[in-house]
């Protein structure tokens, strides 16, 4: 008889815990999505390269600026202030990078903590955090300070102003709403301090949030890091588009036979491109010459990191029994079993001949080798705990998913980014680094992917094979009664999703607080992925790696069923939701 994957062997990294998720919506005056602000930022960067202009601006010159901006890209006048916070930003970012940690300050709101549940005493100078783990205070703090910032949680200019003639501090990092900002800007550009604010997503003076990504990005700022300014929207597009047929074919060499055209089709087809895009970064970040463009031989090693990736789909689709893929037929289900396994075999050979025709000298394709063959052995292994249990279903509990998560999906980025690493010459120096923070984004985003698979349009409309769900362990583990039976049945499949059931398992997943678990989860291993890289000396690796962090979880949206209970239990309201919706 089969048994349940084994944790005992090995340890899951250890995640730091995040603040409870709080489900609030934006004030109407700062964009309501991720993705809208990270657009208006994009277009105000390129106008600040384009006119330049000099810092310290006064408010009414800046409101100039704002409004062109809002004018060129057709947004409306609503953003003036925002506009202009973040224009302010971009005059000075080059400046404060400048500036060593330990000349700065870091001004935080009081209204960050959860002001019923918050344990601090405030002294004359503010807030003394007692770091209970409840808010988002104790994390800036705690790496602001690691740093060598100054820090204070305190509103009012009296004691910034002070600190600031005391010729110790040199620029200011602030987080605030848009109201504060706007009352203390005379008094910083009348100081001439460099300054960078993150506006806090709410202005209601009390358990308010802001995007911790943007916090985090700002107070790593340094001259240290040369990629800062690289643009990892333009690299991913140009990593994208090494995928198009006839550029696959630069790279490969042209087609012969028929499993090669059908490899070569699958290979160009549908993806997110990740993992090469991720190999490339590292490369990028590690290199000595940036400035020049990408080796041609570069792509031979990201396109061997997707062929890997893409053998791997073909076989778990046939080992999972899966039909459709990216909305399509998947490969056995279209050209039949025989031929899959076929097609997968080809793609990892494609990807061993690809990295020894790099061009990369023999100790490096060495290197790569034997990365990509341990890569290989831990996904097979993962994925063969998850075949094991499919033996004998029996249910497991959300710690035993994530090791097989740990298994199946972190060794696919490891292998990347070792590849670009090596690929430059110091892996190395870094391999360390790379792998804890392989391990914590392999779990991060496969959490997510399992909450994406008990969304509406993923869970719904036809029979799904059952598979290990961290999200479906945990409701498992915090249901009761005939809810738990149900979830006991569909663990050990005696019951198939999209048989009516799919909608009572969502509501289970929601009123047993599963799905919130998850999402505090999400955010533990994304913090630990962050956190892993506190001790990498290479500052433009780390700086990278922070930020293509925050790219990967931002293009991935968790879907709508989480907003869907946010409304019906009236922690969004219809219209909230509508204006979410439509941003």
């Amino acid at each position: 008889m089969s048994t349940a994957p084994s944790i005992s062997k090995t340890k899951l990294p250890a995640p730091i815990p995040v603040t409870q998720t709080r489900f609030r919506s934006p004030k109407k005056n700062i964009p309501q999505t991720k993705q809208a602000r990270d657009t208006l930022l994009a277009q105000i960067r390129d106008y600040n390269q384009r006119v330049a202009p000099v810092a310290p601006m006064p408010l009414d010159q800046l409101e100039v600026h704002a409004r062109a901006i809002l004018k060129e890209t057709g947004t409306d006048e609503l953003y003036l202030h925002y506009t202009a916070v973040l224009l302010s930003n971009e005059m000075w970012s080059e400046t404060l990078a400048s500036i060593p940690y330990e000349r700065r300050l870091l001004l935080m709101p009081k209204c960050l903590r959860v002001e019923d549940k918050c344990p601090a005493p405030f002294d004359e100078f503010g807030l003394l955090c007692k770091q209970c783990g409840l808010c988002t205070i104790e994390d800036f703090q705690n790496e602001a300070e690691r740093l060598g910032y100054a820090v204070l949680v305190a509103e009012g200019s009296a004691v910034v102003m002070s600190l600031i003639q005391t010729g110790k501090i040199e620029a200011i990092v602030g987080i605030s709403c848009l109201p504060v900002l706007e009352r203390t800007f005379p008094y910083i550009e009348a100081a001439a301090i460099p300054s960078v604010a993150v506006p806090l997503l709410q202005d209601d003076c009390i358990n308010t949030t802001v995007d911790i990504d943007w916090v985090w990005d700002i107070i790593h700022l340094t001259n240290d890091d040369k990629t800062r300014r690289l643009d990892l929207n333009h690299l991913q597009d140009d990593v994208k588009s090494w995928f198009k047929a006839e550029e696959l074919e630069k790279v490969m060499g042209s087609v012969s036979g028929v499993a090669e055209k059908i490899g070569r089709d699958w290979l160009a087809g549908e993806g997110k491109r990740w993992r090469p895009f991720l190999c490339i970064s590292a490369f990028q970040a590690l290199r000595e010459d940036r400035d020049q463009p990408i080796p041609f031989d570069l792509r031979k090693v990201a396109v061997a990191v997707e062929c890997f990736h893409k053998a791997s789909l073909i076989h778990d689709d046939i080992q999972d029994d899966d039909s459709t893929r990216y909305g399509k037929p998947t490969l056995h289900a279209e050209h039949g079993v025989a031929v899959a396994i076929n097609i997968g075999d080809l793609l990892i050979g494609e990807g061993y001949r690809l990295i020894a025709e790099s061009g990369a000298s023999d100790s490096i394709i060495k290197e790569m080798l034997k990365v990509a063959a341990d890569g290989q052995r831990q996904l097979c292994r993962g994925q063969g705990d998850e075949l094991q249990w499919a033996l004998d279903p029996q249910a497991l509990n959300h710690k035993q998913v994530l090791e097989i998560h740990r298994y199946k999906t972190s060794p696919a980025f490891e292998v990347a980014l070792k590849l670009g690493a090596a690929s430059s010459g110091k892996l190395s120096d870094v391999a360390g680094v790379i792998e804890t923070y392989s391990e914590n984004l392999g779990v991060a985003y496969q959490i997510r992917d399992d909450m994406d698979d008990v969304s509406d349009d993923s869970f719904t409309g036809s029979e799904s094979k059952f598979r290990p769900n961290v999200l479906l362990a945990l409701a498992r583990e915090k249901s009761k009664d005939n809810d738990k039976a149900l979830m006991e049945s569909l663990w050990k499949c005696e019951i198939r999703v999209g048989i009516g059931c799919d909608e009572k398992i969502r509501e289970i997943a929601h009123t047993s607080g599963a799905d919130e678990r998850c999402v505090t989860l999400l955010e533990m291993y994304k913090e630990a992925a962050v956190r892993s890289l506190a001790d990498l000396d290479n500052e433009n690796l780390k700086g990278l790696l922070r930020r293509v962090l925050g790219k990967i979880f931002n293009e991935l949206e968790i879907k709508g069923w989480c907003r869907e209970y946010e409304v019906k239990n009236g922690v969004r309201s219809e219209s909230e939701e509508s204006a979410v919706v439509t941003a």
